[in-house]
């Protein structure tokens, strides 16, 4: 793991705990005035502590076992009668409890001897992080995205896939499902494809955003390294949503493709969603990667296919002609 993103997410974990903290302490200072009589039991409950430590640290009691049973069903009760004072005045039960963002590791990051699945969860999202940092996700969101080049029935097609893509991000939960862009070059898939990460990125989830050349490339540099790491695919696997933009313009290679379809299968053996943007067809894809590939594709993906004439061109045409008209 990275050094840089270990010590963030530690700061991060550190941040966390320090802030569930205080305002625990803000929410008994004020139970402290409002409720005084809850005081006098917490302050009770301080004091048993403070006994507890003396009975423990007693070597000669042969009553130890005994008296600490006692304390504890003291406390308990003691805490019982708190948590009904609470409800009786409206707060919850659980109001003087410190919350933590993770109660497994009380943001500590650890969970017994080992990372908890929280620190690892965020160390991942701030790697997805530095690695959409040239993605330009704020270009393009679903209300830049003009219907205005599509004619026609293109036009109808177009309208429907802005619709379901906008709705799909809106929704989306880390078990959403896989969809695949096709068509030809300029009709959107970029656009639409970089929509939904700005969105979903918006509501907190981790989103891995890149073109297939540049995944694979680094894939393949930890692959064939003598270190033999596998951070970037593990960070692909485990990412809330993966987008490999325009798949099909890598070079050709056994380990490209082999590595192509252990993405797909995998993230869909793990109900992790996938998007997928491409110029191929179904054809096109089967030609190049293989059937096992396109039939995983087309068995499970929500496939939309786009139509229309490359929007590109139609920009840089009015471009010319307003540029000629002046």
């Amino acid at each position: 793991m990275d050094s840089e993103i270990f010590d963030k997410a530690q700061a991060i974990m550190t941040n966390r705990r320090m802030r569930a903290i205080s305002e625990n302490e803000q929410r008994i200072r004020e139970i402290n005035m409002k409720l005084p009589q809850i005081k006098e039991i917490n302050d009770v409950l301080y004091n048993t502590g403070k006994e507890l430590i003396k009975i423990i640290s007693s070597k000669n009691d042969s009553n130890v076992q005994q008296k600490i049973e006692q304390l504890r069903r003291y406390n308990e009760g003691a805490q019982a009668m708190s948590r009904k004072i609470l409800a009786e005045n409206g707060y919850p039960e659980d109001y003087l409890d410190i919350h933590y963002t993770c109660p497994l590791c009380s943001d500590t990051g650890y969970n017994g001897s080992r990372f908890c699945s929280c620190f690892n969860k965020l160390c991942g999202k701030l790697s997805a992080d530095e690695l959409n940092k040239s993605a330009h996700l704020k270009l393009s969101s679903f209300d830049t995205f003009s219907l205005i080049y599509y004619k026609g029935d293109d036009y109808y097609t177009m309208k429907k896939i802005l619709e379901f893509t906008h709705q799909y991000a809106m929704t989306f939960t880390p078990t959403s499902s896989s969809l695949l862009m096709f068509g030809r070059t300029g009709l959107g898939k970029t656009h639409l494809s970089l929509a939904i990460a700005n969105a979903v990125l918006e509501k907190g989830y981790s989103v891995i955003y890149d073109s297939v050349i540049n995944i694979l490339r680094n894939i393949e540099r930890e692959h064939f390294s003598r270190e033999h790491s596998s951070e970037m695919i593990d960070l692909i696997m485990d990412a809330d949503l993966l987008i490999l933009d325009d798949l099909g313009t890598e070079y050709e290679t056994q380990f490209y493709n082999a590595t192509i379809y252990n993405i797909v299968n995998t993230r869909l053996n793990s109900s992790k969603p996938t998007i997928i943007s491409t110029n191929l067809d179904f054809a096109g894809i089967k030609a190049k990667y293989g059937e096992r590939v396109v039939s995983r594709i087309v068995a499970a993906y929500t496939c939309l296919e786009f139509h229309g004439d490359d929007v590109r061109l139609q920009i840089a045409r009015n471009k010319n002609s307003s540029s000629a008209v002046q």
